[in-house]
């Protein structure tokens, strides 16, 4: 994986900006590195960004292509913002590192295929402004032309800002190996699925929040708005997001490598899971938010002063949702607050 993240960060790549010959270059690293896994990779390009996707399939096992019914969506983007005059952007947490992860994954995957769904792998182009959220951007480009009918796809999962540690190193560990869930109460039978393996994997903590617990962010937010079950995987953001120092040696690659292990056993086991069909649900579940600002709020306490006023609001929170787990709507812009305050305290 740090080979990888190098690759996509060196001076050839020039901080990857869809329709640029550092883009072009950025997809030529990763299509080889998947192909080296015995994958087949294609493009799909993406006209409002002039850049591409890169697409592969991992049938179900026993299965080919044809007859594999029901799909999970693995994603992450691949581009970044580029050169801007002497400055370039090297997109090393934002996204190589999830590139990284999901090549690895991907060939995990294609040496022995999960059962019960295939898996469909994307690497996104456009994800950063000025495509975010508009005709550019490579993952509403794909959820409005799917290779697979979206309503076969049961999961969409998507990372994004998950290399590096979260804090100091003089942060524990139950504070530096969080990576943060959103989106699984938007799906039956996900949220618990997604709680059972929170700790299970060493130098890595899962805390989930709800999916509004912040905007719109990253690639999920198209299959969200088709009502596609999705999970979103981040750290959050570091100091350095979005400027030049966005650069390989800040990364966490022993947590990296725990997400990539993570990130197989839960692909494995929601393409294993019995239901004929995932279903989309609308619900919300302000009180995985809460719950996880306490957490996290109470390991900080030796080390932040505000900490101890952060834990205290968040169970105040807590207390306050319905059995649910709903807070009232003049509540959760508080929640929304704590977990930016929070995010800007460990940066």
């Amino acid at each position: 994986m740090r080979d990888l993240v190098e690759a996509l960060c060196a001076e050839g790549c020039a901080g990857r900006a869809p329709g640029t010959a550092g883009g072009r270059e950025g997809r030529r690293i990763i299509g080889a590195a998947l192909r080296a896994r015995g994958l087949e990779v294609v493009e799909q390009a993406v006209p409002g960004c002039a850049g591409a996707n890169l697409l592969a399939t991992i049938p179900a096992a026993g299965e080919s292509l044809e007859t594999t019914e029901r799909w999970v969506l693995l994603g992450a983007h691949h581009d970044h913002l580029g050169r801007h005059g002497v400055q370039t952007f090297w997109g090393a947490d934002d996204n190589a590192a999830a590139v990284a992860i999901l090549v690895e994954v991907a060939g995990a995957l294609r040496r022995e295929a999960p059962a019960g769904r295939g898996v469909l792998i994307a690497f996104f182009d456009g994800e950063e402004p000025p495509h975010f959220l508009h005709n550019g951007m490579g993952s509403a480009w794909y959820a409005a032309h799917p290779p697979v009918p979206l309503d076969r796809i049961d999961m969409m999962m998507c990372m994004d800002l998950v290399g590096h540690a979260i804090g100091g190193p003089a942060l524990p560990p139950e504070v530096r190996d969080t990576v943060f869930a959103m989106g699984g109460e938007r799906s039956a039978g996900t949220a618990p699925h997604l709680d059972a393996l929170a700790s299970v994997e060493p130098g890595l903590r899962i805390r989930r929040l709800d999916a509004e617990a912040l905007p719109p962010v990253s690639d999920y937010a198209p299959f969200w708005d088709r009502a596609v079950p999705f999970v979103f995987l981040t750290a959050g953001r570091a100091a350095y997001y979005h400027t030049p120092d966005d650069t390989p040696d800040k990364l966490d690659y022993p947590k990296m490598a725990a997400l990539a292990r993570w990130l197989q056993r839960w692909t494995r086991e929601t393409c294993a899971r019995p239901l004929a069909r995932i279903p989309f649900q609308n619900q919300r579940d302000d009180a995985a938010g809460a719950r996880t600002l306490v957490e996290l709020a109470r390991a900080l306490e030796p080390f932040f002063p505000a900490a101890a006023t952060i834990r205290a609001t968040a169970q105040t929170l807590l207390d306050q949702c319905d059995p649910a787990g709903r807070l009232p709507s003049s509540a959760r812009r508080e929640l929304q607050g704590l977990l930016l305050l929070l995010e800007s305290s460990l940066a």
